[in-house]
């Protein structure tokens, strides 16, 4: 391999969402682009998470690029929430109609990249012995990529089958007369138990905290339906830029507390019937006002005691320890009828918890459960998870790992103080998980896009962030995080679900909309909070 073949403009890790639009945007600006990818083809989370009724739960109309006007017109979306299947058929024609995939080395997972001061590189390590170098680093790494896996005593022990909902076979499951033990009721458990319980002989939940979940109300989209979303997708798209949360979805004009109960009761019921995490968006302080959110949590456990025939089943499946809302509701399928079946057990883990893992199955404090199937629906070390988990390195040695060790800290959610012309997308910072993500990461990658333009025509080699900039930021997020209800649940938008995390909620609260305002008066006012520094250098120089 030459040294012109090794060096590049731009080196993109990661084939999801944000990767592949990475690509298409870099090399429509005639830049020299590589990509790497752990797995085996192009998705990121959409490739890996297979594990059965796995679902998006944002309107598929919603969840899908906006850049291709011929690709919105062609592509026919099946269902209101598409499934996993659909999304990956989807991101896979995408790669194909760009051709995505040359750009990329598959089954290759960066290990390092680590900045070189004096040559104004980046050098990008593989676990396959592949190095290559580049101007600008891209870390589209994913923010619920990296799985989680708990450390209980004899966990390795088990002699059946064990899986992790985010790294799920490509092969069928038989759970057909077979006995399941799921742990964990996040998203990926509530969306795969009721399928399971449909063909498994016994389904044993292992419950530690309860979430609230509400019915997708998924349907076929009707040739009507699409025509007419088609029809106005400009208009979709920029109410969704526009709003908090990337969806063209408007909150009531009143709060909670200034309509009567009646209006409250037919605007919950409006929002019920759109389903899943919406429901957070009925009213303008649900998630601001303990006492409007009382109202919004009232009405739902009203809504599972109705669905769930046991009332103590019924008690042990509503959560007493968050504000509704600031752990993501989840968007399900028949999750709270599936307790009324026989064959489905409810283990409360608050009351006996895991003891160990044995060669047959769990043991409780209480009782042992002899299982044929273990299925851990643990979640993921989101945000940070798959940064850490690669040696990054910037000026001077500095480790991304040691920088963030009391919690992640970015300008923007774009980039890193000490680490030159690397950025993330869809970082601690942004919007990320609070908004949707594909139009998130067409945002990031085009802000990103017009940055490079902007240093090739000023001829300067290096974009960092200023460490003011990063703590002003960082100080900002805080803020906006405290004004609302969001820190009083123990969520993965915390870390609380890895042991040893810092405890720093993530993402920012301040609204997609808002936050598209922000970084184009950034870039408007000459990339304010940013050093801008030298000529940049040819790539091979």
């Amino acid at each position: 391999m030459t040294n012109q073949d090794c060096d590049f403009d731009a080196v993109v890790v990661g084939a999801g969402i944000s990767g592949l639009y990475a690509v298409y945007k870099f090399r429509r600006r005639g830049m020299r682009v590589h990509g790497f990818e752990s797995a085996e083809g192009v998705g990121g989370t959409w490739y890996h998470n297979r594990y059965p009724g796995a679902r998006c739960d944002v309107e598929s109309i919603d969840y899908s690029y906006s850049f291709d006007e011929e690709l919105q017109q062609e592509w026919t979306w099946t269902e209101r929430f598409a499934t996993q299947e659909e999304i990956l058929r989807y991101l896979d024609h995408v790669a194909d109609r760009h051709d995505l995939r040359s750009a990329y080395d598959f089954l290759t997972r960066v290990t390092s990249a680590v900045y070189d001061e004096q040559a104004g590189r980046w050098t990008v390590t593989t676990d396959t012995g592949k190095t290559v170098t580049a101007r600008f680093c891209i870390m589209a790494t994913g923010v619920l990529s990296a799985t989680n896996k708990p450390d209980i005593a004899g966990r390795d022990t088990f002699a059946g089958q064990t899986y992790h909902t985010g790294e799920w076979p490509h092969e069928p499951v038989d759970f057909v007369g077979k006995r399941v033990g799921v742990i964990g009721t996040g998203s990926s458990g509530i969306q795969a138990i009721p399928i399971i319980a449909e063909e498994a002989d016994q389904v044993v939940v292992f419950q530690r905290s309860p979430n609230y979940s509400i019915p997708a109300g998924n349907r076929r989209l009707t040739d009507d339906v699409l025509a007419e979303v088609k029809a106005n997708y400009a208009e979709r798209r920029r109410l969704s830029r526009l709003s908090g949360g990337g969806t063209p979805n408007s909150p009531h004009p009143k709060g909670a507390m200034e309509v009567d109960e009646a209006e409250r009761t037919r605007i919950y019921d409006e929002w019920w019937q759109r389903g899943g995490y919406l429901f957070t968006k009925a009213f303008p302080d649900q998630m601001v006002s303990k006492e409007a959110n009382d109202t919004a949590r009232v009405y739902v456990e009203a809504k599972i005691r109705e669905m769930v025939t046991d009332p103590e089943v019924a008690d042990q499946l509503i959560p007493t320890d968050h504000p509704i809302g600031t752990k993501r509701i989840v968007t399900d399928t028949g999750y709270f009828q599936t307790y009324n079946r026989d064959n489905v057990t409810l283990v409360n883990l608050r009351r006996s918890p895991i003891t160990e893992i044995t060669e047959s199955g769990v043991r409780t404090d209480e009782a042992a459960y002899d299982l044929d199937i273990l299925i851990f629906a643990t979640g993921f070390d989101a945000m940070t998870g798959s940064l850490s988990r690669i040696d990054i390195r910037g000026r001077a040695g500095r480790e991304l790992s040691a920088e963030w060790s009391a919690g992640p800290r970015t300008y923007l959610g774009l980039a890193v103080d000490g680490f030159p012309n690397m950025f993330i997308i869809s970082g601690p910072g942004s919007p990320s998980v609070l908004a949707n993500m594909v139009l998130m990461a067409e945002q990031h990658v085009d802000w990103i896009a017009d940055c490079l333009q902007h240093l090739d025509s000023h001829d300067i080699a290096t974009i960092e962030a200023t460490r003011e900039a990063a703590d002003e930021w960082v100080a900002e997020c805080n803020t906006k995080a405290a004004g609302t209800l969001f820190p009083t649940a123990n969520s993965w938008y915390l870390g609380a679900n890895v042991p040893g995390k810092p405890r720093v909620f993530m993402p920012y609260i301040g609204g997609f909309g808002n936050y598209n305002t922000i970084c184009a008066d950034v870039a408007a006012a000459g990339y304010k909070g940013f050093a801008l520094d030298g000529r940049a250098a040819a790539p091979g120089n």
